[in-house]
Formats: C-alpha cells, structure tokens, sequence
C-alpha cells in the first residue's frame, strides 16, 4: 500500500479525526511489548524501525551480518515473510521459491545468508538454529514479543523521520514512541537530514548509541549506468530516496515510474516499461528489492533480463562503534544465557 501523504505532514485534520483510533491501536501495540517472549538460546539482534514503510532495514541488515561473520558467527535471518504466501516455517531457497512464496526482501537475503521465512516468528527459531546458527538475525520484528530479543537496532531515516510523530492510522508509527524509545539499545540514523535529531537526542540522552551511516552505491551498478539516460521504477517504501541516490550518484534519471511498497508488476505495467526505454532510448534502472520481485525458480522473465540493479551498501562513520556495541551485546547475551 502507499502511505498516506498527511502521515508526513506537521498538521492534518484527517490525522486529527484519526486520533481516536490511534490511541486505541497505541494501546494495544504498547500492551504487546510487554509480552515476554521466548528465549531462543543464543543471540537474537533485531533490525526494526519505529514506523510502517521504508527505513533502511534491508542493508542494515546486510551490514550487520557482514560484521557478525567478521566476528567469526553464523547469523541466519529470521523473517516474517511480509506478503509471501507460505507460512512457514521455511528455508528460503532461490531455486524454488519467488517472492509471491516468501516476500521478496527473505529473497533478496537470501542470495548471501541464510533465511527462515516463519509467520510466527517463534516456530522460526528451531529451524534457524539447525542451520548452525550462532547469532539470529531478525529482519523487523521489534514490535513483534514473541522472541526476545537481545538487542534491537532501530533504523530512521534522517530526511523523512518519523513523520508527524503519531501512531496508526493517524500517523506512521506502529507504537508510542516513547515506548518504543524505551526499548531501543541503538539507534542507526542514515543519510545527512535533521528530521531524525530529535529521536537521536533522545536516544543519546538514555546513553544509547546513535549510529551514523549512509548509502554508498555500488561501483559495477553506476558504471553500468554511466553515460546513460535511465527509466527507474521502484516499488519500495521510499522511492524518492532511490530516486536521490541515483542523482546524486550522477546518474541521468530521464523517467520514472514509481509504484506502492512490495507492489507485484502487472504483464501491463511491464510491456509499459519496456515500451518507453526502447521508445526513449532509456536504459532501465530499479533496486535490488524489486528486482528479485521479478525473478522466479526459473530466472528473470526475458524483458527484465537487461535491468540494471542499482545495488548500495550501508557504510557507517564509525565502525568501530558498531562493531564494539554488536560484540559487548553478543558477549553479554551468552553470559545470560549460560546463567539460566
């Protein structure tokens, strides 16, 4: 679905009408958290955010598990499985499974990791753990109790925030903030905004870190694109930050199309696509996420195979920081462990 436009703007009256509901879904979301979850038995680091749509959690992701295996750990990620319509349990396996199975952020991970798909995240444990887990890796999930957690890495992005800071349906947020400030270990701010500075202060005030980071694209991806005229499309929770990647890359966005968040393409929307790069001369461009969306068991159908995914790396400014918060967090959490 799109997010609706007054979620992101100071004042609405339609958010104010929406009020009473929102208070009534804070309520409930605020009483889930409270939940005591399982213990899975060795680490569990969760990579959420406090609100619906597009943050970043996907190369966070990415990111993390390439420190954790630097760290000498298995992690295997645990994922919901968002629009997939297998329930789960489930390994994900690209040579059998399409996003329509699993979702297509399980599919994209699952070219470098290992990940379990699982409806109720619960179930998902044992399997991850078969697959010689050392460290579980959850993939969203915060505002979920069912697994405890033993550290939750929150994701914001600096330009949009956190919208006009109200819960659903009357703003983005999937909780009260403060709630969910309380259970935040750290906070993961990307890209040079100001519209995260109030959640980052109120992070550091708890002594929690606040991580600074930003996207950094992919060297073959921009040269593949290099003296180009392009054609994005995406179809991801914030499309004008790709779009802003991709200019500020250097690259000559000529067109662009521009769908909801986990949108299927249609055979027409596609024969669209195709119809204007070979009519403009345009060379199409997309995101990793939705082009393993278009990938089946099979491969990419014949017009995608000529898409230039526009690949980017999270690159934080201070490594070390990460690097110290994710061992203490991992040591910490198999002393407790080893305890009960």
């Amino acid at each position: 679905m799109r997010e609706p436009a007054f979620w992101y703007r100071p004042a609405s009256w339609k958010s104010h009408l929406l009020r009473p509901l929102a208070a009534l879904y804070g309520a409930v979301a605020a009483h889930r958290l409270n939940r005591k979850g399982l213990n899975a038995g060795i680490p569990v680091l969760c990579v959420g955010n406090y609100h619906g749509g597009g943050a970043g959690k996907t190369p966070a992701v990415l990111a993390l598990a390439k420190l954790l295996r630097e760290l000498g750990e298995t992690p295997v990620v645990l994922s919901r499985g968002y629009r997939g319509r297998l329930r789960g349990p489930v390994r994900v396996d690209g040579a059998r499974h399409g996003a329509a199975d699993v979702g297509d952020e399980p599919l994209m991970l699952s070219q470098s990791l290992g990940v379990v798909v699982s409806r109720d995240r619960a179930d998902g444990v044992a399997l991850a753990k078969s697959l010689a887990a050392t460290v579980i890796l959850m993939d969203d999930g915060f505002q979920n109790p069912t697994v405890a957690k033993d550290a939750s890495l929150i994701v914001i992005d600096s330009v949009r925030g956190i919208g006009n800071a109200r819960v659903m349906p009357a703003g983005p947020l999937r909780a009260p903030l403060s709630v969910q400030i309380e259970r935040t270990d750290a906070l993961i701010v990307i890209g040079d905004g100001g519209a995260a500075d109030g959640v980052a202060a109120s992070i550091a005030a708890q002594g929690k870190p606040v991580l600074r980071a930003r996207f950094k694209p992919d060297e073959a991806s921009l040269a593949a694109l290099r003296g180009r005229r392009v054609l994005a499309f995406a179809g991801i929770g914030d499309p004008a930050r790709f779009l802003a990647t991709l200019r500020d890359s250097g690259v000559d966005v000529a067109s662009k199309r521009l769908f909801a968040d986990h949108h299927p393409l249609t055979a027409d929307e596609a024969a669209s696509l195709v119809a204007e790069s070979e009519g403009g001369g345009l060379t199409l461009a997309t995101t990793e996420k939705d082009l393993a969306r278009l990938r089946t068991p099979d491969g990419l159908p014949g017009w995608a195979r000529e898409i230039v995914p526009f690949k980017v790396a999270l690159e934080f400014d201070d490594a070390a920081a990460l690097r110290s918060f994710v061992a203490t967090r991992l040591f910490k959490a198999r002393e407790r462990k080893s305890q009960t």
